[in-house]
């Protein structure tokens, strides 16, 4: 039986997902300017196993619902919000195995800066540092960034088609494999000659000549993440995700979209088997089934409905507030986060969704039960076909705690969750010892790896 890989889902502000819900007393949602309270959280999750820590990450305001950013402010929906990828080393330093996949969207940063960025963490942290590969979908990330406009969601694909290529030119071709020498005696640290530009001419970036700032980390580019379920999100996951967060509502949902990104994969030269895909799930437990369904009943007097609405409305770039709760969902253009709608009308082919039943699914998919009646929601979401699960947080740690506590013995003594940690980098771990520490040649970036004899010829 495959085992599932787990990641907890976080975020580096207030409210992430459940909003509302930073209010209870049991939760340490607003100590999330404190560095401790992130390195505890890496280390109970170390303790439960996990594989990673998985950090989301926005650029920009929630400021569609009811025309401004009232509500999100109110709700601290994702706002303040601080950089994700400043957290990583410390947490890095006091654990030894827990990856830590943090979010950037190609609209932020250059890739020649964020080349060395993803560089400086692989070495930081031994090589267990991934990268959520976004597009963004906030209109007023895309104005503050000095696009004018969020740029149409295919040109957002396009433009990340050319960012991966210039970070492949930089991090897998510039620096050869022997170009670091050491060598104290005649004092030569690198071989000039082994470092090279790229000489990198394209429609995005029209002039990246190179060379990589940093030498050759432990996985060269880190393990690579994407979290689109769109057309092109789907396309741009065949050909470079190793891992991707899906958000189905169902087993029979993620089946779909699983079935079909593996199918896009085998076209481009991949195997089907090459893209992990991870599953969003809340999952409320306890030691008894009452004990779960009365946490339940306490997550629901907390959760703020504006909220969901709020957050809904800006990763859609539509105001819910205009609209009738009971006109379907179907029919419905979005230039933000098309994914998420894709994923709930595969779950009702003949379009029956409304947008009543958007804010009342929220944006979460639950499991509720004792260990044991967990274990088998998990179980049929592997036989789905899902090879791990993104854990969303009610309250923090204790839902990482709950189920670390509760859960993962049944998952362990089922064989559904690791009971140690495969050596290496993060690549290796997620793929229990059958990846080396390097993207696979029939990746795409394996083409971009510096080959004497293109360089002669």
């Amino acid at each position: 039986m495959a085992r599932l890989r787990f990641n907890a889902f976080s975020m580096n502000c207030v409210s992430h997902i459940t909003h509302g819900l930073w209010t209870d007393p049991d939760t340490r949602q607003l100590d999330y300017t404190d560095l401790g309270t992130w390195v505890e959280l890496a280390q109970l999750l170390e303790r439960g196993k996990f594989d990673a820590l998985f950090l989301a990450d926005v650029i920009g305001t929630y400021d569609t619902y009811r025309g401004g950013r009232e509500v999100a402010v109110r709700e601290g929906l994702q706002i303040p919000v601080n950089d994700p990828s400043l957290l990583i080393p410390a947490m890095a330093y006091a654990t030894e195995h827990l990856g830590f996949a943090f979010t950037s969207s190609v609209l932020q940063d250059h890739p020649f800066s964020f080349a060395r960025r993803l560089s400086t963490l692989d070495h930081l942290t031994g090589g267990r540092v991934a990268w959520n590969i976004v597009t963004s979908y906030l209109e007023n990330a895309a104005r503050n960034l000095g696009y004018g406009a969020l740029p149409q969601h295919d040109d957002r694909y396009e433009r990340a088609e050319e960012y991966v290529d210039v970070l492949y030119k930089l991090i897998e071709g510039s620096w050869e494999d022997d170009a670091v020498l050491r060598d104290v005696e005649r004092g030569i640290y690198a071989d000039p000659a082994k470092i090279h530009d790229i000489d990198h001419r394209g429609g995005y970036y029209p002039d990246v000549v190179g060379p990589h700032l940093s030498e050759p980390s432990p996985q060269r580019t880190p393990v690579l993440f994407q979290a689109g379920s769109s057309e092109r999100g789907r396309e741009f996951a065949a050909r470079h995700a190793e891992a991707t967060f899906i958000a189905a509502r169902s087993p029979h949902g993620a089946k779909a979209n699983i079935d079909d990104v593996r199918a896009r994969a085998v076209r481009h030269g991949r195997r089907a088997q090459d893209i992990l895909f991870f599953q969003g799930l809340t999952v409320i437990t306890g030691e008894t089934e009452a004990a779960a369904r009365r946490r339940e009943a306490e997550i629901e007097e907390r959760i703020s409905t504006e909220g969901i609405a709020a957050h809904v409305a800006g990763g859609l770039g539509v105001d819910l507030g205009e609209y009738d709760l009971q006109e379907p969902i179907g029919s419905l253009y979005s230039n933000g986060v098309q994914g998420f709608l894709r994923a709930m009308i595969e779950e009702a082919p003949d379009k029956t969704w409304t947008f009543g039943d958007l804010l009342r699914q929220r944006a979460d998919t639950r499991v509720v039960g004792a260990p044991e009646q967990v274990a088998d929601q998990l179980q049929a979401w592997s036989d789905a076909g899902v090879d791990g699960i993104n854990l969303v947080y009610t309250r923090t740690p204790g839902t990482f705690a709950d189920f670390i506590d509760h859960v993962i013995p049944v998952l362990q003594e089922r064989g559904l969750a690791q009971r140690e940690y495969a050596p290496g980098t993060l690549r290796e771990k997620l793929t229990d010892g059958e990846q080396g520490p390097r993207l696979p040649d029939r990746h795409p970036a394996a083409a971009r790896r510096f080959a004497p004899s293109a360089a002669v010829a």
